[in-house]
């Protein structure tokens, strides 16, 4: 490599020190922290495209400047190569290369965005001009003149690639012309200008180019489209992982685990994914389909495949035969054997050097077991993991080393560990919670696959395992979830605020009704006109009102108190009536005629009843400010619960005016609303809540009809809930 061990070691050491906290006072200047994007559609969209969510890492992680970095295809490479970036975000093609060349580890797989929802996977299409009759299937390509955006663009060439490899066509031999046009609105360009006959592009640039008004859809055919209902766009191709953002070898893993937890935060409708086109980021995803594509069009960093000795002997069968003697014959064959076997030891060699090299550069622990269930291998990430060095793991029980124990202390039986079962059924199974073990004694979250191997003949003989730690995910999870839950108590604080008057007044009833009962009482007894029948039913009176206002307090207090964790099952019918008390005050200032009607059939769910209390009156309040432009006599507050196929469904229907269409589509997101002092969060965290509880929350409204807030959650199986 071009750069110096000392430079390396320079770098390393100053990226190390600027993760750590810092004793010494403020730095004069931010550390720079560069991000690679790969450049598939020219250096000033990339910039356009990534520079906000630079921007949003400045936030999260404050220390730290980071700087995004375009690379055109050819200078990924060497600019890993030299270390110039400290993440690089490329498509999965590149990564793997610099998975196994670099130890580049991914950290995120991004998310991308199309109509509003999020896709973490993305193929190739293959498309000419509407026009071209005579070009319908992947056969009738052969002698065309065809476009891809790079040799190394794995949306761009090399699925379609290894699409048409299983036609027989090889794209180098069998198109008249094979042009690279460097980026997909190029190649698009070319084919609709004549210039080529058909091309590829990655799955949605023809849809986003069709919506910037640039490509008449019509104009197009898809060749060798596929269909898939969980995918929307066009695609000649299989579907593979989309792009990972990962970390180069030298960058702190310290650093990279902060960058890592504040992407996996980041909301799916967060100002920073929109405006780069994606929604968001999950875990990083398995590359080995791309790994597998790569091996059959013998891509590096795999080997091309390894001459054999008949391939030698036809080729050379003329010199053979014109040979001058049968001895000279077996000795040429002699001396053509070992120099065969001498390559085929060298080329395996290589392919088990870059079998460990693979393995070990994977982060993620990976070993393999036979049917008796002892480990045969191991990589390094499992020893770094578990503590156990690769001799004391091979040739033992996984089992008993890693898998005794379940994570509440109880034993587990061999029988029903899914690594021995996949080794009898040949059935892979993938198991997103259980606990491995240390060797220290410790235990650690994670999520496995365990995959069946199977020998040259078909028959199983053991399981390949593939495992996360997922406590740096999960204590992320933890923290977010803490963290809704004190924005919601938040929520019902500045709710009560502003609820204050209504309640205070609602109070005021009950305690005047007190007051002037007790004083009655007094002046009855001092007169000694005092009835004890008339006495009684007045003290009665008096504490019916206080019971009155002490069930306001008890509502009251119960809506503010902070949640308990635990989850229970609740009675959403019992609830609701509950916060007729709340809800009452603000009907009656308001002349709006609030009505319930729960559904007999009872509607129990499991929850935090705090948090779904929150919801229902959230969405009572904003349907009785709506109904404030609304005549008094039409001023309609409905509140009902229904179950319907395993769910419980709760509407807030009012006679407002309706939600404004223009707000329809961000009406939940974070700090949008249509009051003058609102601070836009309510609906946002009530819909934060319904989601955290399994269900959702949608409105549905028009101008003539008011507006109808529902959500529906799933319904719990027992028969009595708090």
């Amino acid at each position: 490599m071009s750069l110096s061990i000392a430079a390396a070691m320079r770098r390393f050491a100053a990226l190390l020190l600027l993760s750590l906290p810092l004793f010494a006072g403020p730095s004069a200047a931010e550390p720079e922290v560069r991000i690679g994007v790969l450049s598939h559609r020219g250096d000033e969209a990339t910039r356009r495209t990534w520079e906000p969510s630079a921007d949003y890492l400045n936030g999260a992680l404050p220390g730290f400047a980071f700087r995004i970095v375009p690379l055109d295809f050819d200078a990924v490479v060497p600019t890993v190569e030299r270390g110039e970036v400290d993440f690089i975000l490329t498509n999965p093609g590149i990564y793997v290369n610099l998975e196994v060349r670099y130890r580049v580890s991914r950290i995120a797989t991004l998310k991308n965005r199309r109509g509003g929802l999020g896709y973490n996977i993305f193929g190739g299409v293959v498309f000419t001009r509407a026009d071209r009759v005579d070009l319908q299937t992947l056969n009738d390509l052969r002698g065309v003149r065809f476009a891809a955006v790079d040799q190394a663009s794995l949306g761009g060439f090399q699925m379609a690639w290894g699409e048409l490899a299983k036609e027989g066509i090889d794209p180098y031999k069998d198109f008249s012309e094979l042009r690279f046009a460097g980026t997909h609105d190029r190649v698009v360009r070319a084919v609709l200008a004549g210039q080529v006959d058909a091309a590829t592009v990655r799955t949605d640039i023809l849809e986003r180019m069709a919506q910037a008004g640039t490509v008449d859809p019509a104009r197009i055919r898809i060749i060798h489209e596929r269909k898939d209902p969980e995918f929307p766009f066009a695609h000649s191709t299989p579907l593979y992982p989309e792009w990972p953002f990962s970390k180069l070898r030298h960058t702190p893993n310290s650093l990279a685990q902060q960058v890592a937890v504040a992407l996996l935060k980041m909301p799916e409708e967060h100002p920073v994914a929109l405006a780069g086109r994606y929604s968001g980021w999950t875990v990083p995803l398995d590359y080995q389909p791309v790994h597998e594509l790569f091996k059959e069009l013998h891509l590096p960093p795999y080997p091309e495949r390894p001459v054999t000795f008949w391939e030698v002997a036809h080729y050379y069968g003329q010199y053979l035969l014109a040979g001058i003697g049968a001895l000279l014959v077996m000795g040429l064959m002699s001396t053509w054997v070992w120099r065969l076997n001498r390559r085929l030891e060298n080329a395996n060699s290589c392919l088990e050097q870059q079998h460990n090299l693979i393995l070990n550069s994977v982060a993620d622990g990976i070993y393999g077991v036979d049917l008796k269930g002892n480990s045969t291998f191991v990589n390094r990430a499992m020893e770094e993991v578990t503590g156990w060095n690769a001799a004391e793991l091979i040739g033992r029980n996984q089992h008993e080393l890693l898998h005794h124990t379940r994570a509440d202390g109880s034993p587990h039986p061999p029988e029903e560990c899914p690594v021995y079962t996949t080794a009898e059924d040949s059935v892979p199974r993938y198991v997103e919670d259980d606990v491995f073990w240390r060797r220290d004694g410790t235990s650690f979250p994670v999520e496995y696959t365990s995959t069946p191997v199977h020998n040259e003949r078909g028959d199983c003989v053991g399981a390949v395992v593939v495992f996360r730690d997922t406590t740096a995910r999960k204590e992320a999870q933890e923290r977010l979830r803490r963290h809704q839950m004190e924005l919601a108590h938040v929520g019902r604080l500045s709710t009560m605020g502003e609820m204050a008057s209504g309640i205070a007044h609602e109070l005021n009833q009950p305690l005047s009704a007190v007051a002037n009962y007790s004083r009655g009482c007094i002046n009855m007894l001092r007169t000694g006109k005092s009835d004890p029948e008339q006495v009684t039913e007045v003290m009665e009176r008096v504490a019916g009102q206080a019971e009155r206002a002490g069930e306001i307090i008890r509502q009251l207090r119960a809506f503010v108190r902070k949640d308990q964790s635990e989850l229970s099952v609740i009675d959403l019918n019992r609830r609701t009536s509950d916060l007729a008390v709340l809800i009452g005050p603000d009907a009656r200032r308001e002349g709006v005629a609030f009505q319930l009607d729960l559904d007999p059939a009872g509607a129990r769910v499991q929850g935090r009843g705090i948090q779904i209390e929150q919801v229902v009156l959230n969405l009572a309040r904003n349907a009785i400010e709506a109904m404030q432009a609304t005549a008094g006599d039409e001023r309609r507050l409905l509140i009902s619960t229904r179950v319907h196929e395993e769910r419980v469904t709760v509407r807030v229907e009012d006679t407002g005016s309706g939600v404004d269409s223009e707000v329809t589509d961000t009406l939940f997101a974070p700090f949008v609303t249509s009051k003058r002092d609102g601070m836009g969060l309510g609906l946002s965290i009530s819909r934060g809540i319904i989601e955290t509880h399994g269900g959702t929350l949608s409105v549905s409204s028009t101008s003539e009809e008011g507006s109808v807030f529902q959500f529906s959650l799933p319904l719990h199986p027992d028969r009595e809930g708090s």
